[in-house]
């Protein structure tokens, strides 16, 4: 019986038991229940919220296109080769140096490289690597690293172009989105390959696969082969790490990598493997040279200057923009620079035994600077701003923004052109150079450097001889509103002041501030150009990436003289530099013609002269204006050697014959008096009897000074070398 209790009780407590149980997982499935339902509500809740967040916050950034992004793109500027090939001159970019590189000019090698290394699902996915993702996510959430990693190849592009780079959960959200939406719409591998490997960045100021390739490798993309491709892949990574001219050993283990990957993932063979391992890629400089900055030419910065100027024009907007413009985007530019005739100039002013070694006070050197362009279109062919080896970037350009007294180089342009064309004078009309002429619109009257005259001479000789007087009348015939305009309306002459328009500034070619180099030469231009002036330009044609135009820099002219007139004046110019410039300008077998010029006291001497062929301005003198102590003209003996290689296997040419009307009598009836015939003895000879220095502008009224201030004495040239010059 007592067995049968305990039986009983032992069957009361087990049902106890298992009631106790079944009740303790009724409330523990309940509290799972619970919970699953708690966290599939707080999920949907989620959901709800992100989906309200994103839709609130983020869709009007979703929307993503590739012809809506600014793609930095450095501009080219190409010259013409003897070939008649376009050919690179020069890159312009801002901040970033991208030259754009068209997905089938690159090697294949260079894509499966990106991808084996960047993002190896790249051809599986749409835009985001979910395994990758996950695991940045776990970084972030678990570990605690605020380093999310796992951007695709597609988001990395993304973020390139959008410049945002911040490291949040928002961003990295909306970088999934767009990577997603961006693929949705594009649906083309290659074209976003071609994208990411075009804007990547790869150090040493490198945009893109084409300039790496010229800054690393110095060859065109397409040339690279396969351990070149892997070298600059590398560098995408850490380019502060991995650049080849930082750290060679850094990018040798990063590619060694890289190659590892693409044979691993079937991208290339076993044998492309182990060739491209024992290769060694010659870079183009050590590790051990220092990076050296790009310094552009006086002529590139003159083309850039010329291109941001009109760009502004034509779109009508400001130079700062205009300047951005050129920078980045893409646009080709075509100079009219002839290389062979700019190295010819750059040899010359390259080296300093071409120039007197001599200084100012202040101890600077002698500078000069010159232009050479074709009359018949203003082309500039070759333009040098400053005497020896360029040095640095945006300094002085003597050529274009430097205005200088010409002196008596203004003559031609200013009163005997003018003349010529008014029908005033012909070659043989007879002037009296005397100093007791009395000019009717002023009572300033100039004297000749020597302080002495010779009488009653031709028109011809005056000029051969550089005659101050026989300018200032001429300028009195025509008035000096009459050689302004012919100066600032027909000869394109902008650097020129109202109150330049007056005698001494006109006749004897002493200008509030001058004129540039350029300026000289583009207006000479009209001589040789049967009277018609062209503006000078440095390039022909500005076309953006795609090729269409953007500015059309076609010759600009100006009908500024007769053709008689400039024949004329092409006549008279080549007895000038024959008879008035002793044999400095002489350049052997070529028709030559120019007009020499110095400023007050010696401080600026020029020469403009011309052939059939081509017309050169050259300018000497100190940035700080100071009396040049010198024998002969130094402007002269440097077109000299400029111009004589120029010509040297071209076919002789002359200019064309003038018709030369008898002498008119505008200065009265007048007797020529007996005098020598134009010899060397003419030329100028600065250091005592010369006739090109002129004297300051005084105003109409002021007495003619009783002597000009660049009367050159002997003694005075003595003391001046003696107490200011120094033999550098």
């Amino acid at each position: 019986m007592d067995k049968n209790k305990v039986q009983i009780t032992a069957q009361k407590a087990a049902g106890a038991t298992a009631v106790t149980f079944g009740s303790v997982m009724r409330i523990i499935l309940k509290v799972l229940v619970t919970i699953i339902l708690i966290g599939i509500t707080t999920g949907l809740l989620f959901t709800c919220i992100f989906a309200y967040y994103v839709k609130t916050n983020l869709t009007d950034d979703l929307d993503i296109s590739l012809d809506d992004m600014s793609l930095n793109l450095a501009s080219t500027i190409y010259y013409t080769d003897e070939n008649g090939e376009y050919q690179e001159l020069s890159s312009v970019y801002g901040k970033e140096n991208r030259i754009w590189v068209d997905y089938e000019n690159i090697p294949k090698y260079m894509t499966y490289a990106a991808v084996a290394i960047e993002d190896k699902r790249f051809y599986n996915h749409k835009g985001v690597d979910w395994y990758r993702t996950l695991g940045a996510f776990t970084n972030m959430f678990v570990k605690m690293k605020d380093d999310f990693g796992g951007s695709t190849i597609t988001q990395q592009l993304i973020k390139n172009l959008t410049k945002e780079d911040d490291i949040t959960v928002q961003r990295k959200i909306l970088e999934i989105f767009r990577a997603l939406e961006f693929e949705r719409h594009y649906n083309d591998k290659d074209k976003i390959m071609e994208w990411y490997l075009n804007v990547i960045y790869l150090g040493q100021s490198c945009n893109g696969v084409s300039t790496a390739s010229q800054t690393y490798f110095g060859k065109n993309v397409w040339e690279l082969d396969l351990a070149e491709c892997a070298s600059i892949i590398a560098i995408t990574n850490n380019p502060s790490k991995y650049d080849p001219f930082i750290s060679s050993e850094n990018n040798r283990e990063r590619r060694e990598l890289i190659l590892f990957e693409m044979y691993d993932q079937g991208y290339i063979t076993h044998s492309e493997y182990t060739e491209a391992l024992a290769e060694k890629p010659v870079f183009k400089r050590s590790e051990e040279e220092e990076p050296t900055m790009v310094i552009d030419s006086y002529y590139v910065e003159t083309v850039i200057h010329d291109v941001t100027r009109d760009l502004a024009e034509e779109k009508g907007i400001d130079e700062d923009t205009a300047i951005r413009l050129l920078q980045n985007g893409g646009l080709q530019v075509y100079s009219c620079i002839d290389m062979k005739i700019q190295n010819i100039m750059d040899n010359v002013y390259k080296d300093p035994q071409n120039f007197p070694n001599i200084t100012n006070l202040k101890g600077e050197p002698i500078q000069s600077a010159a232009v050479l362009l074709d009359p018949y279109n203003g082309e500039i062919k070759a333009l040098v701003g400053g005497v020896g080896e360029k040095t640095a970037n945006l300094i002085l350009n003597r050529a274009t923004d430097s205005p200088r007294p010409p002196g008596s180089s203004i003559k031609p342009i200013a009163t005997y052109g003018p003349a010529v064309d008014q029908g005033l004078i012909t070659p043989s009309t007879l002037v009296n150079d005397s100093a007791n002429i009395r000019l009717s619109g002023t009572n300033w009257y100039p004297k000749n450097a020597d302080s002495a005259n010779d009488g009653i001479i031709t028109i011809q000789r005056a000029l051969t001889r550089s005659i101050n007087t026989v300018s200032a009348q001429l300028l009195d015939k025509l008035t000096p509103a009459v050689s302004y305009r012919y100066l600032t309306e027909c000869l394109g002459v902008t650097s020129l002041v109202e109150s330049d328009c007056d005698y001494a500034p006109l006749s004897l070619g002493q200008p509030y501030y001058g004129i540039t180099v350029r300026e000289m030469a583009q207006a000479y231009d009209a001589f040789v150009n049967d009277g018609v002036f062209t503006y000078a330009r440095t390039y022909t044609h500005v076309t953006d990436s795609e090729g269409n135009m953007v500015l059309d820099n076609s010759p600009k002219t100006i009908v500024a003289f007769k053709a008689n007139t400039a024949w004329t004046m092409c006549h008279m110019l080549n007895q000038v530099a024959l008879y008035g410039c002793s044999n400095e300008c002489n350049i052997g077998n070529m028709t030559i013609a120019g007009k020499t010029g110095s400023s007050t006291n010696y401080q600026d001497r020029w020469f403009v002269g011309f052939t059939p062929y081509y017309v050169c301005a050259v300018w000497t003198g100190y940035d700080t204006p100071y009396r040049m102590n010198v024998y002969g003209n130094p402007a002269t003996r440097v077109w000299q050697k400029i111009m004589q290689p120029v010509h040297e296997g071209l076919e002789l040419k002359t200019f064309p014959t003038p018709t030369l009307g008898g002498p008119t009598n505008i200065f009265g009836d007048l007797k020529e008096s007996p005098s020598p015939s134009p010899s060397e003895d003419a030329s100028e000879k600065p250091t005592n009897s010369g006739t090109e220095t002129e004297v300051p502008s005084p105003t109409p009224s002021a007495p003619a000074p009783s002597q000009p201030v660049g009367t050159d004495e002997p003694l005075a040239g003595i003391m001046d070398f003696i107490q200011g010059i120094r033999i550098a």
